[in-house]
């Protein structure tokens, strides 16, 4: 069995806890997708179950076996976890099939060559095998870490931020070439990223983290549609948050009411509705301040009562000075704002 648990895992740097009793699970042959700003605690979880760090509180495993706890940290080299770090760690006086076979230290030099050059070939690069990497571009590096981190055939695989450094179109490109070479070899992968976009497209499992602290961890559907919380909800794209006191079951903001029914009436409640539940249509009830082109959207600014929104809308939809607002039920919700 190849799945990954972290149970009530802490680690901390000088005081400061950079995993706060964290809990969570990459399902065998699945991407779990580690979503959450710079200093959320990501990379740490990697490094700890890589074994590059141990753990002070709380158990690491894969499968049955404990690979870290208080007192015990399995070494790096016995854990069967590939890594491929955000500036991929290719060794730059090595060749491509060279860096791919470094890990295939058990296996004959026959065999290291046939199993680098299958790899490199199974990610496209089969005819760069010769290559430096100061000669490979950043795609090219991402596939030979890849590559180097999968060749091994390791239990896990841990991919921290690879597509950082790329443009947006190359990104999504080999965010898909990734996920197909993750799902045909049935890995199990930690991904991390600060990127909504990438954490929705490659995630079979999503674990939002600020902080140290694990914020939801699910489907990505059901982390989209039903998020924990306010901090949850804007990890995964714009939203608009309004505080105010629940009243008859909803939180009434200017551009209309969001429903509150599990909030007692008279409490302290943020409203937080994404950007793309904001329907507009001619009419009066909102100024239009801006409209910015976003693709196949447009990002548009509303003002009412003083309080700034932005709307996510169909590209080139006909608007005046002034719109009705409509808060679509599916994208708005309502959280307690005394947790």
């Amino acid at each position: 069995m190849s799945v990954v648990a972290l149970s009530h895992v802490r680690r901390a740097y000088g005081g400061v806890r950079a995993l706060d009793d964290v809990s969570l699970t990459a399902p065998e042959a699945q991407v779990l997708a580690l979503l959450g700003p710079s200093g959320s605690g990501k990379s740490t979880i990697l490094r700890v179950i890589a074994g590059l760090e141990p753990v002070d509180a709380g158990e690491i495993r894969i499968g049955d076996e404990l690979l870290s706890a208080p007192g015990r940290t399995a070494p790096t080299e016995e854990r069967r976890v590939g890594m491929v770090f955000q500036d991929y760690a290719l060794f730059p006086h090595l060749t491509a099939d060279a860096n791919v076979a470094f890990g295939l230290d058990k296996l004959s030099r026959a065999e290291r060559d046939a199993t680098a050059l299958k790899w490199l070939d199974r990610v496209g690069l089969k005819q760069r095998a010769a290559a430096y990497p100061h000669e490979l571009s950043g795609g090219e590096q991402q596939r030979v870490a890849l590559a180097r981190a999968l060749a091994p055939a390791p239990r896990a695989v841990l991919l921290d931020e690879p597509f950082s450094g790329l443009d947006a179109a190359l990104r999504a490109e080999l965010r898909d070439a990734t996920l197909a070479t993750l799902m045909e070899t049935r890995t199990t992968t930690l991904f991390v990223t600060h990127d909504a976009e990438d954490a929705l497209q490659i995630a079979d499992r999503l674990a939002i983290m600020k902080a140290g602290k694990l914020l939801q961890e699910g489907a990505p559907r059901q982390a989209y549609d039903f998020p924990a919380s306010v901090d949850a909800a804007a990890a995964l794209g714009p939203v608009n948050v309004f505080t105010g006191r629940v009243a008859h079951g909803a939180v009434a903001t200017p551009f209309g009411s969001v429903k509150a029914a599990h909030l007692p009436d008279g409490s302290s409640a943020q409203a937080a509705v994404r950007a793309e539940a904001l329907a507009l249509r001619p009419g009066e009830g909102a100024r239009v301040l801006s409209v910015r082109p976003h693709g196949a959207h447009d990002v548009v600014r509303i003002e009412a009562g003083g309080v700034v929104w932005r709307a996510l809308i169909p590209a080139r939809t006909p608007l005046g000075e002034t719109v009705a607002v409509e808060i679509q039920p599916a994208g708005a919700f309502s959280f307690s704002a005394s947790s």
